[in-house]
């Protein structure tokens, strides 16, 4: 599903991703995007965040009362890490900005998706330590036994961490495991997303006892007993 207000901008994203091979639905502004995502039932959303009425990040907040699908936020303004974090903190998993690069939008949203269905049916382990519990089959965390919802990006993000716990994963390997060869360049992707994952999952995100890190290489993740 594709909402944003401009129609010439969204006609044109819609023709590239039906060219990709997906079924698209767009939305003009945010309540019809309520309406056909009820109705629709989208596997991915690309969500402009400055509409008349009711703005991007309102309609992500609203979508992730009862979803988890992927969703991309647009920017008409430079990203900055702030833009980043409040668009997490209403419950986005990527950010790009426009004007778009279709070709880089096809590869993200294929990343994306690819992400989503991830499994993990290889690794039906669990960690837990009477505080933080995860469940890398059926996907869920649980802290002090209340269920924490994540996006897909930060479950596999945490999944990459405790897979490799006790090891530093350099910046670059996550970024490589996690969003893929296409977000390479997005250096400040982990250290926002680590600071959400913090947030959600420590006991005191400013002083963390399982995501540490490790000055100007990455960070690691250490099991408590």
């Amino acid at each position: 599903m594709i909402v944003d207000d401009e129609s010439s901008i969204r006609e044109a994203l819609g023709k590239r991703l039906k060219r990709e091979g997906f079924d698209v639905i767009l939305c003009g502004d945010g309540a019809e995007a309520l309406r056909q995502f009820h109705d629709g039932h989208p596997d991915l959303v690309i969500l402009d965040i400055v509409m008349p009425n009711m703005d991007g990040l309102t309609v992500c907040r609203r979508i992730r009362e009862q979803s988890d699908i992927p969703i991309i936020m647009l920017s008409a303004q430079a990203i900055t890490e702030d833009d980043i974090v409040a668009g997490l903190m209403a419950g986005a998993d990527d950010y790009l900005e426009k004007p778009v690069g279709m070709n880089e939008l096809a590869a993200r949203v294929h990343a994306l998706r690819r992400r989503s269905l991830l499994s993990n049916t290889e690794n039906e382990q669990r960690y837990e330590d009477g505080y933080l519990a995860v469940d890398f089959h059926k996907r869920t965390v649980h802290v002090q036994s209340q269920r924490v919802h994540l996006t897909p990006t930060e479950f596999k993000l945490l999944a990459v961490l405790i897979e490799n716990a006790g090891r530093v994963v350099s910046q670059r390997d996550l970024l490589e495991q996690v969003w893929g060869r296409e977000y390479i360049d997005d250096i400040y992707y982990p250290r926002v997303y680590i600071s959400q994952l913090r947030r959600k999952l420590e006991r005191d995100a400013a002083n963390p006892m399982y995501i540490l890190t490790e000055h100007r290489i990455g960070y690691r993740f250490e099991k408590q007993t």
